[in-house]
């Protein structure tokens, strides 16, 4: 039986919305369609968005940022607070054109701070962007064919896919889901094209109708991913829908859907936690649509709209339990739905190297540093990059792990490529220690708001230090998986890595440990208050009890999990977390 395309309920009028609502609902009903003033405020000459517009801001892809270094070296003096802009792409499975990509790297120096940033969602973010050329940067990356409308928000962000180039139909299918899904959970107004694209204005009065997201949009932001079978390299169990392609005699039979995944949470309240994905359903190929976008609407009506924190999907699946989420779904749908497949995962690749795409062309996945492309006196990754995109006008695909695919090099381009490359100093990953590989950190500071701690300018020196350690011990070509936040908020997934390195406060870290390489289990809280300079010399009692004690083929990540924390202290004579 196929499943009806039509859209799911319709969604509640605003008068029906609780009584107790946060102000970020009251912003979004009243916001028009997500125009508020921006528009007007645009022509202002000041350096920042005031009142409630930062927070609609968010839904055309900004957020309205400061320098915290500034501020800091001003000491709280006359003008210390440099406000700017990040700007983030919605680029569904990190697919781009080399002209694209030239246009953005353009774009960084000419408004904003000389670097591109991947995210760990496969999009692009402009760092140090002015209020006064928000708008032409807007524009042009439009002219380009990339969208910023939805790269934040409480709507479905950037659709996350497995960024390998091989040409084969069951990935083939992946990156069209991906783009489907994008296509269709997109907000209906116009608001965006209006204000950044020069479009028409709206009259005065009630915005478009948004037939799934309503006045509201969503209680918070939603996250998307697919995933090849086999390789959990988009981190599946973290999203708030996760889908799994099923294959059968090497064809594409279907999906497994898996929802209420995600890792934010707060410090110091335990109502607030990271949750793992739970399968829901199998759905034949071609039916995904609706189930999703019934996901979706399940999440509009009965997400938590009073406190933000426990304001994601999540929270409904962990309350409800999957019997139940299930049902909602099938009583929506109008039909049954079929009980999930099996999955096995077999790796979370992060498809670095050299590789054959299967219709005589290469692709190589470049290591790009905590997804940072910017030139140093050690690398000019982002001259590098560019003139080889120039050059060879390869296919661009970022990755989950915030590096880089140039995909589509013909076998005769190859010495050009390495040429150019190591002309720039760009390391190919061979020449990359195995740790630092697989490490990812998110910006931290001194741009978000959010960050407790650093986290980006930090891990680097960090991972120099525990690099040393697994040397001495003879563990250097170990695998494992080391991420850093500044913040509890998990932005690089730090609670899914074999070592999570989460910022408490200012210098201060906790440490969670137990995770595994294929992004399967969650890691648990091993230390507090760990300072910068004792993190390397913390894990290092840890991997030399590893080296001695581990099982056959036993990972660190399994190995930390099969002793648990307490063990793990008795074990290495920490008797307690390590802190203040």
């Amino acid at each position: 039986m196929t499943l009806s395309h039509t859209r799911p309920t319709t969604p509640p009028a605003a008068t029906d919305a609780p009584p107790a609502r946060s102000k970020v609902e009251v912003t979004k009903e009243s916001s028009v369609g997500l125009r508020g003033g921006i528009a007007e405020q645009l022509s202002k000459e000041t350096d920042q968005f005031a009142g409630s517009d930062p927070q609609l801001l968010k839904f055309h892809g900004i957020y309205q940022q400061e320098d915290r270094d500034a501020r800091k070296a001003a000491r709280g003096g006359a003008g210390a607070r440099q406000h700017m802009m990040m700007a983030r792409s919605k680029v569904p499975g990190g697919l781009m054109t080399a002209e694209q990509y030239l246009v953005q790297d353009e774009l960084c120096t000419r408004y904003g701070n000389g670097t591109l940033r991947i995210t760990t969602r496969q999009d692009f973010q402009f760092h140090g962007v002015l209020k006064r050329n928000l708008k032409r940067t807007i524009r042009e990356l439009n002219d380009a064919l990339v969208t910023t409308f939805g790269g934040c928000g409480d709507v479905v962000r950037n659709v996350m896919c497995c960024p390998v180039p091989i040409d084969d139909v069951v990935r083939t299918a992946i990156l069209a889901e991906a783009r489907v899904l994008s296509d269709r959970l997109l907000p209906a107004t116009r608001s965006y094209f209006e204000i950044w694209l020069d479009g028409e204005q709206v009259a005065a009065g009630e915005p478009e109708d948004e037939p799934l997201y309503g006045r509201t949009y969503l209680p918070r932001k939603f996250k998307i991913a697919l995933a090849y079978p086999g390789d959990n390299c988009v981190d599946i169990y973290s999203n708030d829908v996760g889908i799994v392609a099923v294959v059968e005699d090497g064809q594409l039979a279907g999906f497994n859907v898996l929802a209420g995944g995600g890792l934010g949470m707060t410090h110091g309240m335990e109502a607030t936690y990271p949750r793992l994905a739970d399968p829901i359903c199998f759905v034949p190929a071609g039916d995904l649509a609706p189930v999703v976008e019934a996901i979706v609407a399940v999440h509009r009506d009965h997400g938590d709209r009073k406190d933000r924190k426990r304001a994601r999907l999540k929270y409904v699946v962990a309350a409800w339990g999957v019997a139940r989420f299930r049902a909602e779904l099938e009583g929506r749908l109008g039909r049954a739905l079929a009980a999930p497949r099996p999955m096995e995962w077999n790796d979370a690749a992060d498809h670095l190297g050299w590789g054959e795409q299967g219709d005589g062309r290469l692709y190589l996945g470049l290591w790009v540093e905590n997804g940072r492309i910017a030139d140093t006196p050690d690398s000019q990754l982002r001259s590098g990059l560019r003139a080889v995109i120039d050059q060879v006008r390869p296919g661009v695909r970022l990755t989950p792990q915030q590096n880089v695919i140039l995909a589509g090099i013909a076998p005769s381009d190859r010495p050009l490529v390495e040429k150019t490359l190591w002309a720039h100093g760009v390391r190919l990953p061979d020449d990359i220690a195995t740790v630092r590989r697989h490490s990812m950190a998110c910006p931290a500071m001194p741009t978000c708001g959010l960050a407790l701690a650093e986290a980006e300018r930090a891990l680097p020196a960090v991972l120099d230090e525990i690099e040393t350690v697994l040397a001495e011990l003879g563990l250097a070509e170990e695998r494992l998986s080391i991420r850093m936040t500044g913040c509890p908020n998990g932005c690089a997934r730090p609670y899914l890595g074999d070592v999570g390195i989460v910022g408490r406060t200012l210098d201060k870290y906790n440490i969670y440990l137990g995770g595994d390489f294929n992004g399967t289990r969650l890691n648990t809280e091993f230390a507090e208050l760990v300072s910068t300079a004792d993190l390397a010399p913390t894990l290092r009692p840890l991997f030399a009890t590893f080296r001695d004690e581990r099982l056959p083929g036993e990972g660190f990540g399994d190995f930390c999990h099969r002793l648990g924390a307490e063990g793990l202290r008795r074990t290495t004579g920490q008797a307690v977390p390590v802190g203040d």
